[in-house]
């Protein structure tokens, strides 16, 4: 996307930054720095930064690689929000190799089903937040 682009580079990320945005999310209240650092050192994260490298979106993904993997933490800072930087962070991580091929993607969302479902995502039973894609052939 023109002016913008996303690195999985840990060290790039501005981690006072991404914690005070989960704080202030209606998901991350409880969390302290140092959740929000064991978060991410335990996920594969996406930083979504200016061609200045100003960081100003964060989304991270755990998974097993193969059967399972679970979006979290999509976040895209004021005053980016409405640039079309979600949908570009969504799609970077649909199509990172460690997890485009996953059998199973789930997510959990209040507000944005939208967006996750013009990526094939489909609501999980009569659940309000959880979404998926489900590839996984029970024979």
């Amino acid at each position: 996307m023109k002016g913008y682009y996303i690195s999985t580079n840990k060290n790039l990320l501005n981690m006072a930054k991404i914690h005070r945005e989960v704080k202030a999310s209606y998901w991350g209240s409880y969390r302290t720095p140092e959740l929000t650092k064991k978060t991410i050192d335990s996920s594969i994260c996406f930083g979504v930064f200016t061609n200045s490298d100003e960081q100003v979106g964060f989304g991270r993904v755990l998974t097993d690689k193969v059967v399972f993997a679970y979006i979290m933490d999509v976040l895209v800072f004021e005053p980016h929000k409405g640039k079309g930087l979600g949908k570009f962070l969504i799609k970077t991580m649909m199509e990172y190799p460690e997890i485009k091929n996953v059998l199973t993607i789930a997510l959990k969302t209040k507000d944005a089903h939208i967006l996750y479902e013009s990526f094939g995502f489909k609501r999980v039973g009569d659940s309000e937040l959880w979404m998926a894609i489900d590839r996984a052939k029970l024979d």
